[in-house]
């Protein structure tokens, strides 16, 4: 019988995965991760570390699998947490739940769990995996998961063949309602549980009160760019051959100075706000919806524009540095000059957009068929061909 040990939450996906497991005949243990201490900063009435650890605990008593808990904290504060702040404070978004799949479940926990002799390490992520060959080498495929509403692969964007080979998602193949149907047949203790929402293992959080536990408040213009302002009509139009310099020059982000825009108001720091982001401004009295365009940390001003067709939203192009190029499938890379179609997407639950993939030397450039709204440097791009999550990359700017 092979040994399985899965992260249990104490939310209904994973208990359902614990089920599925035992049904198939593995020796299942469940471990629960404690990743975060801190409750001061998650908002209230948002479900705590210590019922997630009960409701976790009474599913692995009713499932009659053995119930352990291993404490990550200190490896999660330095390599999420700390990332977080350092990216926060550049400018820039990070996406907490790439990092923590990444640096915590299918790298610490699955060394622990490895440790405790299992085989494999299974989740309640809704994606799926298998295998296939190619010129007698076996590459595991990470694919999305058969519910579109709730299809997670975007999360695992930037897990290795090594993880991969070691990981099991057996909700993969169900509907969110089918697996809520089998919790509560089973009475379990989540089946009824809301989603977890916020930030990986922290919670649902006030992310300025988060954020300033380590960075400073200053206090900074918000600043409103106007639509026809001219640097929207000086893009160059696509050209039947793309070249290098077309694809820097698209994949820039607009740059704006503060005179060149009206001022609306202050703010407390640059570092705080992300584009597209509309609450928090605290701005009135316009006629559409002001929303984060652009934000500069170095001269601390906050770019604006009214409503959601704002120019200054939406960019052809993004740029990926060749440090931060992964690929899941390491078989499939591409070679400098090579261009390839693919599907993308550039945040979770977007839908999949057609794009042209550009391998250079100096980097990757993925070209849209039409502008993305929202395109935002160090959130991540994940690249698709049909359902398969072929590789993923850090957004340069």
């Amino acid at each position: 019988m092979k040994k399985v040990v899965i992260g249990l939450s104490g939310g209904v996906d994973s208990s359902v995965a614990a089920y599925l497991l035992k049904q198939q005949g593995y020796d299942v243990t469940a471990l629960f991760m404690i990743n975060w201490h801190d409750n001061s900063v998650t908002l209230e009435g948002d479900c705590n570390a210590e019922d997630e650890q009960l409701i976790a605990e009474l599913v692995a008593r009713k499932l009659g699998i053995p119930f352990k808990v291993i404490d990550l904290s200190e490896g999660y504060s330095q390599r999420v947490v700390d990332y977080m702040f350092s990216e926060y404070e550049k400018g820039r978004t990070p996406n907490p739940d790439v990092l923590c799949n990444r640096e915590i479940k299918f790298d610490l926990f699955m060394k622990a769990a490895l440790d405790l002799g299992a085989e494999y390490v299974a989740t309640g992520h809704y994606c799926r995996k298998d295998e296939v060959e190619v010129e007698g080498m076996k590459h595991y495929r990470l694919l999305a998961g058969n519910d579109p509403n709730k299809d997670q692969s975007y999360f695992l964007c930037q897990l290795t063949q090594s993880q991969l080979s070691k990981a099991l998602f057996p909700v993969g193949d169900l509907l969110k309602p089918e697996v809520r149907v089998i919790a509560d047949q089973l009475n379990l203790a989540s089946a009824h549980k809301k989603d977890s929402q916020g930030i990986c293992f922290v919670g649902k959080v006030s992310l300025p009160v988060f954020l300033q536990q380590k960075l400073k408040s200053h206090k900074g213009k918000i600043v409103e760019i106007m639509p026809e302002y001219e640097a929207y009509h000086n893009l160059p139009s696509r050209p039947e051959e793309v070249s290098i310099d077309y694809l820097r020059e698209v994949s820039r982000p607009y740059s704006y100075k503060p005179w060149e825009g009206k001022y609306m108001g202050d703010h407390i720091g640059a570092q705080f706000f992300t584009i597209g982001q509309r609450k928090g401004l605290n701005v009135g009295g316009t006629k559409e919806a002001l929303f984060v365009i652009a934000t500069d940390v170095h001269k601390n001003v906050v770019y604006v524009g009214q409503g959601q067709q704002h120019p200054g939203l939406y960019r052809l192009a993004l740029y990926i540095k060749p440090s931060e190029i992964h690929w899941v499938r390491p078989d499939l890379s591409m070679a400098n000059g090579e261009s390839r179609r693919y599907m993308v997407r550039i945040r979770y639950r977007q839908e999949l957009q057609a794009a042209t993939v550009y391998k250079m030397d100096k980097g990757l450039y993925i070209l849209f068929d039409e502008a993305q709204r929202g395109i935002t440097a160090g959130q991540f791009a994940a690249w698709y061909d049909g359902d398969e999550l072929v590789g993923s990359g850090v957004i340069a700017n």
